[in-house]
This record gives structure tokens, C-alpha cells and sequence, in this order.
């Protein structure tokens, strides 16, 4: 076994948690504070604590892959990815934060960033990869699912819907953060066990996150805003790509799935009643369904903690699922 993969997992965490301290601050000065949702009365101490914290991440894993991307050229498209929805994140961060926006980006023109991204990579799979987009199938042995052209359109669904999952899972201080360490280690042991190309950058995401866990675990004195969330997002589709592993999101992805699928029946039922009754209904208490485990009477270390163990569980799940 190459032991040597525990590097940049250190690499990437060091360059995360000495980045903190001078980020935090500095971010302070720039008054960059998160503004919370007046429903959820626990959160509201937590207006003005700052966001954009993504940036570390970002910068952990791009300073540890600039030292395996000529040896393990893979990892190029993963880290576009990651870059290309950080950005987008960033912007909707900075129009929020810094310049008062409180809607930020429009949906129509985050939408059109991501779909401009995304085929970007699009183009990349079919004309210059030497991956193809079949897709590995969950305990078949070893099969693979070919459905030709409709890999395409399939590709923007599972890109965007992952990316905005990841995004929504981003409410409680840790979360998408341990769960996502989580992911990033799935795809390493697969990585490494498949000779993929791709493991110097699974492991500094992981490495990355745990990093960034010293300043985000509760209670927080930053967060990732979406700059970290929408770029872990890009990272966990590019990769699962990377793999031909996409219907694997579906397992090892099944918090951020839960999380996008609540937020969707939330809103189409409220609508729907209201339509029907006048007064708008609701299923949950209140999405994305952490915040309905939270008014439910969960503190944030116990949704954090029982979403990172269901995902832990799902990813050796997955792994059995690989044969």
C-alpha cells in the first residue's frame, strides 16, 4: 500500500488551519458576517460571525494539488470544477455580505453560472477525457450503465442537483463539513484502490475540511458560506465522474439528496394547499430537514452528529457496493 497518500491529507490541513487565524480577523474587519434566519431562535447569536470562510478550503487544496497536478494530471478537472462553483459562491457571498445584496446573485444568474460550468467539464468528459461516462452500477459485479447521448443531459442533472444539495446542507455549524470529509474519504479509498489518478486531491479535501472543522465545529467563528459550499459540491460530482461513480451520489450523497428533496417537497406543498385551501401547509417544520430535527429539539452537535454517521455507515455501504 502507498502510505504516501497520508500527505497531502497533512498538507492540506496544515496550509486550513494556519490560514484560520489570519482569515478569521481578517474577515472580522471586513465586517463579512453571516445573517441568520429569524426562525431559528438559536442561530441568531450567530449573526455577524464571519463567512467566506470557504476561501481556506479552496486555497488548502489548491496549494497541495499544485504539487501532484503534473504527476496526476486527473485532478485537473476536478479542481476546475471546484474553482468554477467556488466562484460562483463567492460572488453570491460578496454581493450578500459585502455589498448588502441581500439576495445576492439572482437564481436565474446563479443558475446560468452553474450550467456554464458545467459545460465546461460537459465538454471536457466527451472531447478530451479519457473517462467515459458509463457509470459503474451499485452491487451488479462490476457493470456498467451505457445510455449514450442521455449521459448528457444526466450529467447537468447530477452536477447541479449535487451542488445545490451541498449548498443546502450547509445550516448547522460542522455539517456539511463532517459529512463531506465523509465523501472525500470514500472516494479516496476508491481512488487508491482503482489506481484512479485522482487521490492527491480527494485526500486534501478531506485534509482541507478537517482543517477548517478546528474554526467551524459548534460553536463556529466562521463559515464556509456558499464559496465552500457550492466548490465541495463541484468537487463531490467532478469526482464521482472522475470514477464513473455517479450513481454512487445516490448513496454516499444521501444527506445532501434528503436535504434538496425536503427544501422541494416543502415549497411544492405549501403551494399546492395554499392554492387549494388558501392557507399554505407545511410538511416539515422547517427546511432544509436539519432545521426540522432542530426545532424538533436537536442540538447542532447531534444533527451533525447523526448526519455524519449515517453518511459514514452509507459510505461503507457503498464501498461493498464497488465489488
Amino acid at each position: 500500500m502507498n502510505y504516501e497518500v497520508v500527505i497531502p491529507v497533512l498538507l492540506a490541513f496544515t496550509v486550513s488551519a494556519v490560514l484560520g487565524p489570519f482569515v478569521i480577523p481578517f474577515l472580522r474587519r471586513l465586517k463579512v458576517g453571516q445573517t441568520e434566519r429569524k426562525e431559528l431562535e438559536s442561530h441568531l447569536k450567530k449573526n455577524g460571525t464571519p463567512t467566506m470562510g470557504g476561501i481556506m478550503i479552496i486555497a488548502a487544496i489548491v496549494v497541495t494539488s499544485l504539487f501532484y497536478v503534473k504527476d496526476y494530471p486527473k485532478i485537473v478537472p476536478i479542481l476546475f470544477m471546484m474553482i468554477g462553483f467556488g466562484v460562483i459562491g463567492f460572488l453570491d457571498d460578496y454581493l450578500k455580505v459585502v455589498l448588502r445584496r441581500s439576495d445576492g446573485l439572482l437564481p436565474w444568474q446563479k443558475m446560468l453560472l452553474q450550467i456554464v460550468v458545467t459545460t465546461i467539464f460537459a465538454v471536457y468528459m466527451v472531447q478530451y477525457s479519457d473517462v467515459a461516462l458509463t457509470m459503474l452500477i451499485p452491487f451488479s459485479g462490476g457493470k456498467y450503465l451505457n445510455i449514450g447521448w442521455a449521459a448528457i443531459p444526466l450529467m447537468y442533472l447530477a452536477v447541479i442537483g449535487t451542488v445545490n444539495g451541498v449548498n443546502f446542507t450547509d445550516g448547522v455549524d460542522g455539517l456539511v463539513s463532517s459529512v463531506t470529509i465523509m465523501v472525500a474519504t470514500f472516494f479516496s479509498v476508491v481512488a487508491i484502490g482503482t489506481n484512479a489518478g485522482i487521490e492527491p486531491i480527494t485526500c486534501a479535501v478531506a485534509g482541507a475540511l478537517l482543517g477548517f472543522l478546528l474554526f467551524n465545529v459548534y460553536p463556529a467563528s466562521i463559515f464556509m458560506g456558499d464559496t465552500g459550499s457550492l466548490a465541495l459540491g463541484g468537487f463531490v460530482a467532478a469526482t464521482a465522474y472522475m470514477l464513473q461513480m455517479p450513481l454512487f451520489i445516490l448513496i454516499v450523497g444521501l444527506i445532501y439528496l434528503a436535504e434538496v428533496i425536503s427544501v422541494m417537497l416543502q415549497v411544492s406543498y405549501f403551494k399546492y394547499t395554499k392554492k387549494k385551501t388558501g392557507t399554505g401547509k407545511r410538511i416539515f417544520r422547517m427546511t432544509p430537514i436539519h432545521h426540522h430535527f432542530e426545532l424538533g429539539g436537536w442540538s447542532e452537535t447531534r444533527v451533525v452528529a447523526v448526519f455524519s454517521i449515517v453518511t459514514a455507515l452509507l459510505c461503507m455501504i457503498a464501498l461493498l457496493g464497488c465489488r
